[in-house]
């Protein structure tokens, strides 16, 4: 990660030693963002079934509800470059189209892990049998649920940014607000029963949220984000254990902070 940091600064410093224009008038042209994130989600009802014709044994209609679910953030494996998007990263490529607005494309690579050994109501059929009771989140002998290749969100945000402090050509601090909407594509790990399967990413829902907070630019082509996101994500179709193997769906509200480094072209 260093050496992100260190080319990084290497091309921002070199475009400023080229370049003379102020950051006034000019806040326009085509970013780059990248960064990483911590997140948090609220409790999530989901809604498991599997119809498979005649083997009553393998079908299942069936609901958890209010489980709790974590991040995975494995901010450790920032250190190592080779492992950069091992962790919660973020992207965002987006255009300025001027001092006040513009259009980004914003990617979250957030991970989402249903606790294990949490207890849970359990409603509806299972094989053949009825169930209505309070089961244990076990792994081994009943249900692991996560997008941890990732939750992934994908959206198009509409970019207002308020100027709050430019004393020179090198800096500027301004504040951005970011809603927008968009879909998710997760790769859905699930065991169930004793069967686990990662699947394949799948177009499996849709999001919508804002994010908001500092943008610091420097150098006039460099830019720091930090920022907060609270979003609306509902998974109507995941995969459970493979393509026509059974369906999973469920939503849930997700807040975030973010910290991104970037760099815009053409200012």
């Amino acid at each position: 990660m260093k050496r992100i940091f260190c080319l990084l600064f290497i091309l921002i410093t070199g475009s400023t030693f080229s370049q003379s224009d102020s950051l006034k008038g000019k806040n326009k042209g085509l970013y780059l963002t990248w960064g990483y994130t911590k997140a948090y989600y609220s409790k999530s009802t989901i809604h498991f079934k599997n119809h498979t014709g005649t083997d009553y044994q393998n079908n299942y209609d069936f609901t958890v509800y209010n489980a709790t679910a974590s991040d995975r953030p494995d901010l450790k494996k920032i250190k190592d470059v080779v492992n950069v998007t091992i962790p919660q990263f973020v992207f965002r490529v987006g255009y300025q189209v001027s001092d006040k607005w513009g259009l980004e494309l914003n990617y979250d690579h957030t991970k989402y892990v249903v606790n294990d050994y949490q207890q849970v109501h359990v409603k509806g059929q299972i094989g053949d049998n009825w169930v209505d009771e309070v089961k244990v989140m076990d792994p081994d002998s009943f249900l692991h649920f996560e997008h941890t290749d990732g939750a992934n969100f994908w959206m198009i945000n509409l970019v207002r940014q308020f100027k709050i402090y430019n004393p020179n050509k090198n800096f500027q601090a301004s504040w951005v607000v970011k809603p927008g909407a968009g879909v998710v594509i997760p790769r859905t790990d699930v065991t169930m029963f004793g069967t686990r399967l990662n699947n394949n990413w799948k177009l499996a829902g849709w999001i919508v949220g804002v994010e908001t907070g500092v943008r610091l630019q420097f150098l006039r082509h460099g830019f720091f984000e930090f920022v907060g996101k609270g979003s609306f994500a509902d998974y109507v179709n995941a995969f459970i254990l493979g393509k026509g193997h059974g369906r999973a769906n469920h939503h849930f509200f997700t807040a975030q902070m973010t910290a991104t480094l970037g760099y815009q072209f053409g200012r």
